[in-house]
């Protein structure tokens, strides 16, 4: 089994949906060699969780990105997640962090700024998601709750083995359905621990938590990691700074280093690559 699947789940009869999270290969590729500290990596892994389970649900091409943005000690953080379950992400901080570092202390007066975007008809949602409590499920249960008009529960984890997540959403119908149903399935998921969300399949822990209930589970989505090393819009950059801008920038410092902070790599450029971009620009023009 992959251990990067989304699942969906039905309470059938309760009438309550909801979904599991458990990511590990695409997430330990999206913090290798970055060296996060305890708590940046708890952070940026259930922001990633939780816009994973926000973009599954996507009904149209596109892609959900969260941003900080504000003056705490978090100086850089965002998540992408496209429609097709492809993520990547990055967090910078500008002071010591302590493993013990809350959401509130590490964010300070920033912002989480979420990003909808629908490729299809090139338009852009923006909203800013209620610091509410001091956890990363608090805030978003409040703003999917009032979002799409659905009480809404979460519970993420988040170590650098993996990342984990359980949601689960009461439907209009559900206390017709059982009124102590809603109640019941929230204090079972509460005992949940990270541990278990961050090391248990869907099936295992589904069943620890809910083996009373009646449930569905419907077919797993794939999340991969995907930030390729797009060498021709770094050419295209290049270009676009003008042929005496790149050289005096080369004859100063030797070689060009473009860092790209998202995916964490290095692109090189020494004098005869740059001999090489230019000749070919000036045939393209000719």
């Amino acid at each position: 089994m992959s251990n990067n699947l989304v699942h969906r789940f039905l309470f059938k009869e309760l009438n309550i949906r909801g979904q599991h999270i458990l990511l590990k290969d695409a997430w330990q590729e999206m913090i290798a060699d970055r060296h996060y500290p305890p708590a940046i990596i708890k952070l940026l892994g259930e922001l990633t969780a939780v816009s994973v389970l926000m973009a599954s649900g996507m009904k149209h091409k596109g892609r959900i990105t969260l941003q900080v943005q504000g003056k705490g000690p978090i100086s850089l953080l965002v998540v992408d997640v496209t429609h097709d379950l492809k993520i990547r992400g990055v967090a910078k901080t500008n002071q010591e962090i302590t493993d013990q570092s809350t959401m509130d202390e590490l964010l300070g007066d920033g912002q989480i700024l979420m990003t909808l975007e629908n490729t299809q008809t090139d338009h852009h949602f923006q909203s800013y998601v209620p610091r509410e409590g001091d956890s990363v499920a608090e805030a978003f249960e409040t703003f999917l709750s009032q979002s799409e008009q659905l009480p809404s529960k979460i519970w993420l984890g988040a170590d650098g083995n993996g990342i984990g997540g359980v949601m689960i959403q009461k439907m209009p119908e559900t206390d017709g359905h059982d009124a102590d149903g809603w109640d019941r399935v929230v204090h079972l998921t509460t005992t949940v621990n990270t541990e278990e969300l961050t090391g248990l399949q869907v099936d295992e822990l589904l069943h620890r938590l809910f083996h009373e209930e009646t449930l569905e589970l419907f077919e797993a989505q794939e999340v991969c990691y995907d930030c390729p090393k797009d060498e021709e819009r770094v050419k295209t950059m290049l270009r676009g700074l003008g042929e005496a801008e790149v050289r005096k920038v080369l004859e100063e410092q030797g070689e060009i280093v473009i860092h790209n902070e998202m995916c964490n790599f290095h692109m090189r450029f020494k004098k005869e690559d740059i001999d090489a971009l230019f000749a070919e620009q000036r045939e393209t023009l000719q």
